[in-house]
């Protein structure tokens, strides 16, 4: 299955209203940054073990660790959790950014160093999400 096929699955996989919010996301990231590198994480570990929620992933960027490897990421997240969606903004050094930024403005949702949950659209403000969709695509590395 080629990876378009297993994004469009793995977000009509989702229940109603989450896999419409999830489309119009994955809708609204690739119009923040048109043809970007796609991801998909099915959850699974080299051992077929489930490790994580699947995600769809958007861009690319290099993770540095402190041994000196480096490893090529998405810089955009999308997954659905038990609870609604997160959205991942990956690479952000200053770990308050989020918070501090967009978290006063972004209406219900969780805020932490790279990751914004929340139950529905609905819930948030779109405009708000979007611009830190777009920061994370803008920023360094």
């Amino acid at each position: 299955m080629n990876l378009d096929d297993q994004i469009k699955e793995y977000i009509n996989s989702q229940p109603e209203p989450k896999r419409a919010d999830m489309q119009e996301l994955h809708l609204l990231t690739l119009k923040v940054s048109p043809g970007c590198k796609l991801w998909f994480l099915d959850g699974k570990d080299s051992n077929d073990k489930i490790v994580s929620n699947p995600n769809i992933g958007y861009g690319s960027y290099t993770i540095k660790y402190a041994n000196g490897t480096t490893k090529e990421f998405y810089r955009i997240g999308l997954s659905a959790n038990t609870t609604g969606i997160s959205v991942y903004i990956m690479g952000i050094n200053d770990k308050k950014y989020l918070s501090e930024t967009y978290g006063k403005n972004l209406g219900k949702a969780s805020v932490s160093g790279y990751c914004i949950k929340f139950k529905t659209l609905k819930d948030i403000n779109i405009d708000v999400l979007e611009a830190a969709i777009r920061y994370g695509f803008h920023q360094g590395n």
